[in-house]
Order: C-alpha cells, then sequence, then structure tokens
C-alpha cells in the first residue's frame, strides 16, 4: 500500500508518456494527434545529416565525462579530509555548509554565476584585475563555458557526495587502521590501503548510476546560463531538442533525437551494471 503512491507516480510520468515515442516515426501535426503520416526513419535520417550533430553530441559528452570525473574525485577527496578533523562541531559546520547549495535550483543559482562572473562587475574578475588579469566573459566565451559549467555543478552537488562518502568511511572497521598503524603505516597509507579499499563498493555503485548519465551533461543549468555566442561549445542534446520541438515546433524530430539518446543511454547503463559486477563483484539488483 506505502508503494502505490510512487507506483502511480512512476506509471503516470514514466511509462504513459512513452507512448509519444510514436511521433518519432511521423510527420507530427498537432490537430491530427497519433494520426498525423507515417514517415518511417525519415527523421532519423536527418537528425543524421543534420550539420551539427556531431557537434552537439561531442559537447554533451564532453562535458558529461567531466562532470562524472570530478563529481567523484571531488567529493571523496573533501570526505577522506573531513574524516581526519578530530573537532566535531568544526566537521558539522563545514559538512552543512557545503551541503546547501544542492538544495537550491539552478535558476537561483544562474543569477549569482551570472552576478559573481559579469566580466563588468563581476566579484571574480575584479579579483582578478588586482593581478593586472584582463576582464574574461566567462559566460559568453566559448573556451571557459564548458569549465565553468563543471565547476559551477561540482560546487552545488559535491557536499550530497561527501555525505554519502562520509556514511561510506562509517562502515570501515576501525580495527584495520589499528592493524596498519602498528604496521608502521601513516595517515597515507593508511588512506590508500584502508581508506580508499573500504569506499570502493560505494565509489563504484555512484560511478555505476553516474555512467547511464553520460548523455545527461545537465539541462537546467545549461540552459539558464547559455547563450548564441557559447553555442558551439554549450549546445547539448537536450537544449537541441528543447529548441527544435519546442521553440520551432519541429515536433517529430525532436521526439527522433530524445528516442536515440535514450537508447544510447540505456546501453550505457546496461553496460555499466555488467562492469561493476566483473571488475568490482558488486552488484546492484
Amino acid at each position: 500500500m506505502m508503494l502505490l503512491p510512487a507506483i502511480g507516480l512512476v506509471l503516470i510520468f514514466s511509462y504513459v508518456p512513452m507512448a509519444g515515442i510514436i511521433m518519432a516515426f511521423q510527420k507530427y501535426v498537432p490537430n491530427k494527434g497519433f494520426g498525423s503520416p507515417f514517415i518511417g526513419l525519415k527523421n532519423f535520417q536527418l537528425l543524421m545529416e543534420y550539420p551539427d550533430i556531431g557537434r552537439i553530441f561531442f559537447n554533451t559528452v564532453y562535458i558529461a565525462v567531466m562532470k562524472i570525473v570530478a563529481g567523484l574525485f571531488v567529493p571523496i577527496t573533501i570526505a577522506i579530509l573531513l574524516n581526519e578533523l578530530r573537532r566535531e562541531w568544526i566537521k558539522r559546520t563545514f559538512q552543512t555548509l557545503v551541503y546547501l547549495p544542492h538544495f537550491m535550483s539552478w535558476v537561483l543559482l544562474s543569477g549569482i554565476l551570472v552576478d559573481v562572473l559579469s566580466p563588468s562587475s563581476g566579484v571574480l574578475n575584479q579579483l582578478l584585475g588586482i593581478f593586472g588579469i584582463k576582464p574574461i566573459f566567462f559566460l559568453g566565451d566559448n573556451a571557459w563555458f564548458p569549465y565553468v559549467m563543471v565547476g559551477s555543478d561540482v560546487w552545488k552537488e559535491f557536499g550530497f557526495g561527501t555525505i554519502v562518502y562520509l556514511a561510506a568511511l562509517t562502515g570501515i572497521n576501525p580495527s584495520l587502521y589499528e592493524a596498519a598503524e602498528i604496521d608502521g603505516a601513516g595517515r597515507w597509507k593508511q588512506t590508500f590501503h584502508v581508506t580508499l579499499p573500504g569506499m570502493m563498493p560505494i565509489i563504484v555503485l555512484m560511478l555505476t548510476l553516474n555512467i547511464g548519465n553520460v548523455l545527461n551533461a545537465g539541462f537546467e543549468q545549461i540552459f539558464n546560463l547559455y547563450s548564441p555566442p557559447v553555442y558551439e561549445s554549450a549546445d547539448i542534446i537536450d537544449t537541441f531538442v528543447y529548441r527544435m520541438g519546442v521553440q520551432q515546433a519541429q515536433f517529430g524530430f525532436a521526439t527522433a533525437v530524445g528516442l536515440l539518446k535514450s537508447i544510447v543511454s540505456f546501453i550505457f547503463i546496461s553496460l555499466s551494471y555488467v562492469m561493476a559486477y566483473r571488475l568490482a563483484n558488486y552488484r546492484i539488483f
């Protein structure tokens, strides 16, 4: 009975809308609905012939992979450093402060980032000006934009990841550290030979879950921060689908792009489950 509301939400918002997949094989006309003319794989052919589709897929994978790598490395490092603190109140205070951005929406954070990174009045550029560095248009320069997306995403989410890894650290048997210390292992060797192996199951789990998002570079974040001058490095699959489907009303074409993305994502997450089992002997289900 307790599961029924959750099952109902999944059915209504995740499975029922899948009927719209048929639009990918139609020249969809809103007033005709699903009775629109059937055109087979024509939308997919147009997708493959679209001049910028290679760049869009590259941007998506490039930004997503950087987010996955940074989203693992930073929280693990911070969790290990926090675990070394002996004053509990300092640990809890820092943990709370870094966790706060996780609860903020990208609509709010994008406004903050625009102000902070402004080339004329932004705090960061004013600091750079003190050292004689010319203002940088972080959100309007193709060379900087992907890295700003990765850095801001890590800033927003690493607090949540840190809590996950701190929980994993509590499961490590303290006697292992005592035995390592008796054998002459310092803090660094204890970290590499006791702490990291003890965290490996949760690291594998988080990596497995993230690999399925390799084509999800963060629509809400990029949509609120990008602009036409940075389309070359910022345009990803989700923003492309939004422009094609919502702004240009090419519903069938946009559905075809979304369907192709879903199929590739399904393959990636299936492979990640197999890899997690074979390489780390870890099974999610």
